[in-house]
């Protein structure tokens, strides 16, 4: 396969590439105007922050596979990927420590001062009473809101400095989610106000999109007590940030930031920007996930997802339908004979039924199969009589959505 790197990936990742054979090319040079031009002819692309925007899409002739080396596919037109039938799959959780600690950093260094500290004695100034005045984090109560990889590895670590952690119950969590909580020390609390309420420090821990935007607003704020804490480790467009800054100079909250609305678009570049500028700010350059471990561990995923694609398996994929779109099931038992599935196909096809997913399992042996169609339609008895009516189909049987 032709594999594009839009962003760099370890050396050793590459050579697992190479060494299966496929032809990688890296492109770490390319922006969001320059990536379609690259893209004809290649089958897989790897990005990290490069976007992928329709237009570049629209380019691609035999793409079929955007892997997001990490978890976040915001900067990716995962909506017009789906309309061209390429699968835009991501690497989530092996940043999770990273951007963990980042956040424990961070809230230490809001409450301890730790950077303005640096400062003045970079500038000659000793000022031990001002630095004295910290609240210090146990029996705080940290409020986290995103309770996935990341909120959860949050929670295991500031449990361990005495903090109490809680997030808001919300129905439909995964059992194993709801363990992994557990045993880092969340409790939960009845919905969102409550929380803001309740916490000391909240946590950010939420993806980008239009779901979430602005979600830290005015309203927001005015919910969290005078001198709250305000962490952002997720993305910056979450966060209103004049609501922020007003919220700093009339009721002294305090953040901890490692992301921003308007982010240069390149790792290094000029950055003016009144909240990263403001006393109450300790903040970091978008670096959450950047650890060496994380960093490899992120690789390793990414070339764990494309060997998955390789082999016909389609990994951590976002821009498939989380249910599929059906009236019914048809299982069909049939000779494992060519062509049979191609006459079941047709007949479906004359009756306008819609396939919406697929799979075909052979018997031991190798004698018979058993294929399982889901249909966007209900079949009526003609269409399955035509079907049994096969010389090759054993046994037709439907089941209702």
């Amino acid at each position: 396969m032709k594999i594009l790197l839009a962003d760099s990936l370890p050396d050793a990742a590459v050579d697992r590439l190479i060494a299966a054979g496929d032809d990688v090319v890296a492109a770490g040079h390319l922006d969001a105007d320059g990536l379609g031009a690259a893209l004809p002819g290649v089958e897989v692309l790897v990005v990290r922050s490069t976007k992928v925007t329709a237009a570049a899409l629209d380019e691609a002739d035999e793409l079929a596979l955007v892997v997001r080396a990490g978890a976040g596919t915001n900067t990716i037109d995962c909506a017009r990927a789906a309309e061209l039938g390429i699968f835009v799959c991501n690497v989530p959780g092996q940043n999770a420590l990273a951007v963990a600690e980042l956040t424990m950093g961070l809230l230490i260094s809001v409450d301890r001062h730790i950077a303005a500290a640096t400062a003045d004695l970079r500038d000659g100034k000793w000022n031990k009473k001002a630095y004295s005045q910290a609240d210090g984090l146990f029996g705080k109560t940290l409020g986290i809101i995103g309770l996935g990889d990341i909120g959860i590895a949050t929670a295991a670590r500031a449990t361990a400095f005495g903090i109490d952690v809680i997030a808001v119950d919300k129905p439909g969590r995964p059992a194993s989610v709801l363990d992994r909580a557990d045993r880092a020390g969340v409790r939960y609390v009845d919905d969102l106000d409550t929380l803001l309420a309740s916490s000391d420090i909240v946590s950010l821990h939420v993806p980008g999109g239009p779901e979430t935007a602005g979600m830290v607003d005015a309203a927001f704020l005015a919910k969290m007590p005078d001198g709250a804490i305000l962490l952002n480790t997720s993305r910056g467009d979450v966060v209103d940030e004049a609501a922020l800054i007003d919220a700093m100079e009339t009721r002294g909250l305090r953040a901890g930031l490692d992301v921003f609305a308007d982010e240069p678009g390149s790792g290094s570049g000029e950055f003016s920007s009144a909240l990263a500028r403001h006393p109450s700010v300790v903040a970091t350059h978008h670096v959450g996930a950047s650890t060496e471990q994380a960093q490899q561990a992120v690789a390793d995923g990414t070339v764990d997802t494309i060997e998955a694609y390789r082999s016909g398996a389609v990994v951590n994929c976002v821009n498939m339908e989380v249910e599929p779109r059906r009236a019914a099931t048809l299982s069909i038992r049939h000779e494992d004979k060519v062509g049979v599935l191609a006459a079941v196909l047709a007949i479906l096809r004359g009756s306008d039924l819609n396939v919406s997913t697929m799979s075909n399992k052979v018997f031991a042996g190798a004698k018979a199969a058993v294929a399982t169609i889901d249909v966007g339609g209900v079949p009526s008895d003609e269409i399955l009589q035509r079907i049994k009516a096969h010389e090759h189909v054993i046994n037709v049987s439907v089941t209702l959505a």
